[in-house]
């Protein structure tokens, strides 16, 4: 075992405690009593693992750890609680002596200030070489070819240390200072002490007057008495006149470590040397003592080495890759928390609760029924409080009655541009379900302008009497207000319907295609010309003449495709657009054809009446379009009169490298919103309704559209209603099915079987009080 911290040291011990025949030997270059860092936490859920696996080192555990549950936001001179969370933390050195303790009772060697033997040395001597040798692993760095690490060094700093004033709660305090936002979290971790981590997101720092301090060589062990000093003055009144105290304390940059392979034959890392996650989710020694947990137990339930660690990779990669989505979600917070100090007291302590998207709005009223009672009431400014996804929103003249969006999905089912019954019963059975807007899939503006044969249109009378039946239809048997999407396919045109090979070329009939720059979106695609201005001026034209189409059709709301590489997207990505002249260049010349054809058609989209746009917000590729570019396309967007944007990201390029996940692209509408000052539509990934009323309620978007759920469910509104007990109006025919049918039952109602209850009920407020505390 490479390294004594929590991840080798519990390893050695439950290996012995599984096989006490096993022979371990521990190296750990430092002394048995040095340490870095204050107090560790540790979730109820790993907690359990932890009791289950060795109940004697949990006993000891148990008795050194300070408990309780609720979070208190610091905020604009308003303090926030909400309960129900269960943390639990002791101090790390007392965890790593208990450690100790448990291996020398197993007999684990533990070589103590000294470093390994070389790993060449070790794996020919050893079944299996264990690195738990911590963030700036050694071994992992000396085998960086087969373990390919990603380190992703972050842009704020923040500063680890501890105090002797014990918080009674975990503790977010944010300060409003003359450089900017400076915030810090503090939770006690025993009787006599608590950690208290200080964070400055990138402007602040650069205010701070610190720089040199980031450049400055320090000796091991060494503190920034200046870096100290600044964090005691910055929260004076949070500490109550009590120091701070330092350990190897300065600014540091989070660098998330990402490795594409965890084992080289019987070599392993785990821990901080494998993967880090945020501490903004206290996860670094939970994760690591559940890589132990884990490994321990593939060992013992395998027969040999390498069946072992193949388990334990597959076993825990998801676990661990989960954790790091959520700690880059809560991560980017913590980076951008400038952005939400515009929001009411309220919405800013739920939006920071559930920022990781772990704790949600059900979740979080499991746990704390009232505070969430109280978002509520705030949110529905007067009217009776309902869950936020049924809040009513207004877009110019335009009334929704929730934030449910059936979002554009092309159906690939149109005959030259013309929709037919399909669409009518595909969009009117979503309109009868309960979403406050149905969108059409995008509705091409020119035979030339579709992506395959089957795509709708709007360029013929046809087309126009076919969307004007639709839309009657569901104005006239629904309260669903309907949308039209107007796009151009660009360069990624002429190809074949989806399911027959999606995105590659018609193997006959194909048409020209027209793009601002000469590059084909597959090796295999045909090669666009290069629009002229004549081009331009051409389908700037088919873009009106749809749009007046779509008014006398009587569409409530327009929106312009700008996204997904298609013609208006491809000018406004670097990756496409290599043009020379002003339409190329600088994000202002590349959005200068998209703005104007957005002008144009917004002169003959009634006044009354919204538009929106939606944008891929980054390519997923370097040298794409960033997050940052985005914030400044919206601001262009809203200049010109948008009214909210719709907010994707990506298949610009085939090569493309997106980062899924659940609600992925909801933290780029979430900055376009609080950034910009724009509204936004949430889309992609939301995968039900409490992350629709999580993103609404902590202002992360105005609308959620939702695609592949309608698709699953076209009654999903009204099904999320019911389960919510929200009384929404079912169309007449169907309100004998507005309640949930009864389900089979195997067992019958089960007695009371406890004289006394027993604990006390959700959304307790359990603080800690040290042992001779008043």
């Amino acid at each position: 075992m490479i390294g004594g911290g929590p991840a080798g040291l519990y390893l050695a011990a439950l290996v012995k405690l599984l096989n006490p025949q096993h022979e371990i030997e521990v190296w750990e270059r430092n002394a048995a009593d040095d340490t870095f860092g204050f107090g560790v936490v540790f979730s109820d859920e790993t907690l359990g693992g932890i009791e289950d696996a060795d109940a004697a080192f949990y006993q000891r555990l148990s008795k050194d750890f300070a408990t309780w549950d609720d979070i208190d936001v610091h905020y604009h001179g308003h303090v926030l609680t909400s309960g129900g969370h269960g943390f639990a933390a002791i101090s790390r050195q007392r965890l790593l002596a208990i450690l100790r303790e448990r291996c020398e009772e197993f007999g684990v060697t533990i070589h103590y200030r000294e470093p390994a033997p070389p790993v060449a040395a070790l794996r020919s001597s050893f079944d299996l070489v264990v690195a738990a040798d911590g963030v700036n692993s050694l071994t992992r760095s000396a085998h960086a070819d087969v373990f390919q690490p990603l380190l992703d060094v972050r842009r704020a700093r923040y500063m680890w240390l501890g105090t002797p004033l014990v918080f009674d709660a975990f503790k977010f305090f944010i300060a409003e200072t003359d450089i900017g936002t400076v915030q810090a979290h503090a939770y006690p971790y025993s009787d006599s002490m608590s950690t208290f981590i200080v964070e400055l997101e990138e402007g602040s720092w650069t205010r701070s007057g610190q720089i040199d301090a980031a450049e400055r060589s320090w000796k091991p062990g060494e503190s920034d008495e200046q870096g100290i000093a600044f964090c005691a003055d910055m929260f004076a009144d949070a500490l109550q006149r009590q120091p701070l105290l330092a350990n190897n304390s300065r600014w540091i940059r989070f660098a998330t470590v990402r490795t594409r392979c965890w084992r080289h034959g019987n070599l392993l890392l785990i821990g901080d040397a494998a993967h880090t996650a945020h501490f903004s989710i206290g996860s670094g020694t939970k994760l690591a003592m559940e890589d132990a947990l884990a490994l321990a137990a593939c060992l013992h339930e395998n027969a040999g080495v390498d069946d072992a660690l193949a388990a334990y990779e597959a076993e825990r990669r998801p676990v661990v890759e989960s954790a790091q989505r959520a700690a880059q979600a809560s991560l980017e917070w913590f980076e951008n928390i400038s952005q939400y100090t515009r929001q009411e007291p309220l919405q800013f302590a739920f939006n920071l609760l559930t920022r990781s998207r772990r704790v949600t709005y059900g979740n979080l009223k499991v746990r704390d029924p009232e505070f969430v009672a109280e978002v509520d009431r705030w949110f529905n400014q007067g009217r009776e409080p309902v869950p936020p996804m049924f809040a009513p929103i207004r877009l110019r003249e335009l009334e929704l009655a929730n934030r449910v969006i059936v979002s554009p999905m092309d159906m690939y089912a149109a005959d030259d541009g013309l929709i037919g019954d399909f669409h009518l019963v595909h969009l009117g059975s979503k309109a009868l379900g309960g979403a406050a807007l149905v969108m059409t899939e995008m509705v091409c503006v020119s035979r030339e302008g579709r992506i395959t044969p089957g795509c709708a249109g709007m360029y013929r009378p046809e087309h126009e009497a076919a969307f004007t039946r639709l839309v009657d239809f569901l104005h006239g048997q629904t309260p669903a207000k309907i949308g039209i999407q107007l796009g151009h396919s660009g360069r990624k045109g002429s190809t074949k319907l989806m399911w027959e090979g999606m995105d590659e070329p018609l193997e006959a009939g194909n048409w020209g295609l027209v793009a601002p720059s000469p590059l084909p979106y597959l090796g295999a695609s045909q090669i666009p010309r290069e629009m002229t201005r004549a081009d331009m001026d051409q389908v700037r034209d088919q873009f009106v003449d749809a749009t007046r189409m779509a008014v006398r059709a009587g569409f409530d709301l327009l929106e312009l495709h700008c996204a997904h590489g298609y013609l208006l997207a491809s000018f406004i990505s670097p990756l496409t657009n290599v043009r020379r002249d002003e339409y190329g260049g600088s994000l202002e010349n590349r959005l200068r054809y998209p703005l104007e054809v957005f002008d144009a058609i917004r002169a003959e989209w009634p006044a009354a009446k919204p538009m929106t746009v939606r944008v891929s917000a980054v390519d997923w590729y370097e040298g794409g379009l960033s997050a940052e570019d985005s914030v400044e396309a919206a601001r262009a967007f809203a200049a010109h009169g948008v009214d909210a944007v719709d907010v994707s990201t990506g298949q610009t390029i085939a090569e493309e490298q997106p980062s899924f996940g659940r609600s992925y692209q909801t933290p780029f509408a979430d900055r376009i919103r609080n950034a910009a000052g724009v509204a936004t539509i949430a889309v992609g990934a939301i995968s039900g309704y409490d992350d629709v009323n999580s993103i609404i309620l902590a202002g992360r978007a105005d609308l959620c559209a939702l695609g592949r759920a309608h698709l699953y469910d076209p009654a999903w509104t009204l099904h999320a209603a019911a389960d919510q007990d929200v009384a929404m109006t079912w169309p007449v025919q169907f309100q004998r099915g507005s309640r949930k049918p009864p389900s089979g039952r195997t067992d019958g109602p089960r007695p009371r079987l406890e004289l006394i209850r027993d604990g006390a009920p959700n959304g307790g407020h359990r603080r800690w009080r040290p042992k001779g505390a008043v």
